[in-house]
């Protein structure tokens, strides 16, 4: 290459897919539509770590369990931000998942906002939840004669409207009609030109060509700034601290008296609605392809939820009982460890140091740890492709090496909202399974839509109400 290499590791090589052409380098190995899926089927055969070069930019990949465990340590490693994820800073700032690891709001944000997710927090966000999907079976069971449902669709319904409700006590609306709100479409498109500018900028005229896509995709992102501004300002001089938007409105760090500026606030509101709508819209659309393809795991499931939920199929987990679903949050975890939503992270070495025995690492080069195949490492996963929630029971959990399963992230940037996703997860599949018999179309092959997550597409299923006795039946 004419320039230098970005993320050149000091000249090292590593083993990549395909034959590298001159110029644009790995460019035609990588599916534009799907880049991260065919960067792991390309992985195949190439070892533990691999490089993929476009144009100036090399992404180095680790996909085993022992290289991972190395960089999630701390004490040596931070996180880091791939193109991709340094392009959406364009349009999350320096929100809590965008923001470089020495920028103070980071730090303030997190150090503010950690106490909304405490356990008294999480208890003051179950009836919303509670409330939330009860609102999206009612909207099930008024269609129930429609045909299938669209399961990522209405999935992403439901988490949107349950993290804007309890985070920022706005109602979305979206059971109200078949479409998203168009918030939804908004942001998906904002987060499309910002995936297109992270690969254009090592290109040959990347700068021109991010303008283009800049002029593109204005008006998606004209639309969501206006929005979260007009969600800011409604608020006005209320002192409420009761969701997220009141503690970044009104709470000031205990120490310095910092507060949050109005320009932050609005890309941290952002970074909630995107992360935490849409990672864990996609574990549910995961959770319940696996369970409808896994009639057996399905059977566990409603019995686990009907012992603890009773006779009434329209009974709703109390808050103490979100915990006791301990088989449905092994088929959540199974389903992230196959398919975790958010497919990888970037992390640098806090000073230069030896990685994985023999490779020089600078704090300027980064890795990507590649969780579709450190989740699947045949050296600590038997048969990977397959799914059994059983992996997660406690013995086996304690079987297995540190840092073989992150779907959250590493460290303390991890998702600091991963208990809250959790909790909903749990409470929707739980009350979902006693509600209804769910019959997936066998003949489906799932495809998976890359978006900042993943997310199956045109994933449906039909629906049958149970009635008590079914629930009662289905117990013995």
């Amino acid at each position: 290459m004419a320039k230098t290499v970005q993320n050149d590791w000091s000249g090292q090589r590593f083993p990549s897919a395909g034959r590298r052409l001159p110029f644009i380098g790995d460019l035609l190995n990588i599916d534009p539509r799907q880049p991260i899926l065919s960067m792991q089927r390309g992985a195949t055969g190439l070892g533990p770590i691999f490089e993929l070069q476009v144009f100036r930019q090399k992404i180095v990949l680790v996909g085993d369990v022992a290289m991972a465990a190395e960089l999630c340590d701390e004490t040596r490693f931070c996180k880091a931000l791939p193109p991709a994820i340094e392009a959406l800073r364009d349009y999350a700032g320096d929100g809590l998942f965008t923001a470089h690891n020495d920028e103070p709001n980071w730090q303030l944000a997190h150090e503010l906002l950690m106490p909304a997710f405490t356990k008294s927090a999480m208890q003051s966000y179950h009836p919303i939840m509670v409330e939330t999907a009860s609102e999206l079976f009612d909207y099930w069971r008024d269609r129930l004669t429609d045909g299938p449902v669209d399961v990522s669709r209405d999935m992403t319904k439901l988490t949107m409207e349950t993290l804007s409700r309890s985070a920022f006590s706005h109602d979305f609306g979206s059971f109200g009609t078949e479409e998203p709100h168009p918030f939804v479409p908004a942001m998906v498109g904002a987060l499309e030109g910002g995936r297109r500018k992270g690969g254009f900028r090592s290109a040959p005229g990347g700068r021109l060509l991010a303008k283009v896509v800049d002029r593109r995709f204005a008006h998606h992102q004209a639309y969501v700034d206006q929005m979260l501004d007009d969600l800011i300002s409604a608020r006005g001089d209320s002192e409420s601290q009761h969701d997220l938007l009141g503690i970044m409105l009104n709470v000031a760090h205990p120490e310095t008296g910092e507060k949050l500026s109005p320009l932050n606030i609005r890309y941290q509101i952002l970074t909630f609605l995107v992360a935490g709508h849409e990672t864990t819209s996609g574990a549910l659309s995961f959770a319940l392809y696996y369970l409808a393809r896994n009639p057996e795991c399905l059977a566990k499931a409603a019995a686990e939820a009907d012992e603890i939920l009773g006779d009434d199929p329209d009974a709703m987990p109390a808050f103490e009982q979100v915990s006791k679903f301990r088989y449905i949050r092994r088929v959540l975890d199974e389903s992230l460890r196959i398919w975790p939503t958010v497919p990888g992270f970037g992390r640098s070495p806090r000073e230069t140091t030896t990685f994985a025995g023999k490779y020089t690492m600078r704090p300027q080069d980064f890795a990507v740890v590649a969780l579709g195949l450190v989740h699947k490492d045949p050296a600590v996963w038997e048969n990977p492709d397959e799914f059994d929630p059983d992996r997660f029971l406690a013995a086996n959990v304690k079987k297995r090496p540190a840092h073989s399963y992150k779907p959250f992230g590493a460290g303390a940037r991890a998702c600091i909202g991963r208990q809250f996703a959790i909790h909903e997860a749990v409470l929707v599949l739980a009350s979902l399974v006693h509600r209804f018999d769910i019959t997936g179309d066998p003949d489906y092959e799932l495809a998976v839509d890359e978006r900042l997550t993943m997310l199956p597409r045109g994933f449906e299923l039909t629906l049958r109400t149970r009635s008590a006795q079914m629930a009662r039946a289905g117990s013995d």
